[in-house]
């Protein structure tokens, strides 16, 4: 796969995700609950990750390396944020209210430091990219596998039929991150186009699940009657 064909598939990824910010924006404009700003925080964190590497293979040597560090902690910004907002969904309002504000504090000061390590190296240093790379994609399966096997749980627990496809999802972005690490240890070119594969697929899914959610199944005017007996796809 070629520079211009990648490039193409990062920016591809980052439309998707803003498309999907757009859509599960609606349930925060419909009733003004900060719970519901985890899922579009979380889906506007990854699509900048990916706006950042295509960035980074369009700008070959001009900014290069600091854009590829920027997308590593955005990415994983972004996979931590969807797991938090997974996590409290069950929790009592009053009780993740609280734990919602301190999850955006932490946001803000994890990106304060990523600044500092990025764009100040002589004040904080880091080993090589590829060995924070594999660590960080670690990291983010961790997140994914969580996600994952809440939304099983969550389907199980329903009727409806069409809820696999939401931890399809999830599960088809962890093999994504899981063919990236492979890449990452070994050079894989084959795992390289899996996870560029994998990782549209899995944003596919979600942009077609979620619009028939949001738009078809429900209906704008049907938004503040469901929204409370409803969790995180």
């Amino acid at each position: 796969m070629d520079n211009l064909a990648l490039i193409l598939v990062e920016f591809v990824s980052a439309v998707i995700c803003f498309v999907l910010l757009r859509f599960m924006m609606e349930p925060y404009r419909a009733t003004g609950e900060g719970r519901y700003l985890g899922l579009p925080v979380g889906f506007a964190l990854l699509g900048s990750s990916y706006v950042f590497m295509g960035l980074n293979l369009y700008f070959e040597s001009c900014f290069s390396e600091q854009l590829r560090w920027v997308q590593l902690f955005a990415q994983a910004y972004a996979f931590a944020f969807l797991a938090a907002t997974y996590y409290f969904s069950k929790k009592p309002s009053q009780h993740s209210r609280l734990w919602w504000a301190l999850t955006y504090a932490g946001l803000a000061f994890a990106a304060v430091i990523s600044y500092l390590v990025v764009f100040e190296p002589p004040i904080m240093g880091l080993p090589s990219y590829k060995t924070v790379d594999e660590y960080f994609r670690m990291f983010n399966i961790i997140c994914l596998v969580y996600i994952s096997v809440y939304a099983l749980r969550s389907h199980a627990s329903q009727s409806n039929s069409g809820t696999i496809w939401f931890p399809l999802g999830y599960l088809l972005l962890c093999f994504s991150q899981y063919s990236f690490l492979l890449w990452s240890v070994d050079s894989s070119y084959s795992a390289y186009l899996g996870g560029h594969f994998l990782r549209v697929a899995s944003l596919l899914i979600f942009l077609f699940v979620t619009y028939r959610v949001f738009y078809v199944s429900w209906g704008a005017s049907k938004w503040e009657g469901r929204l409370d007996e409803e969790t995180p796809p």
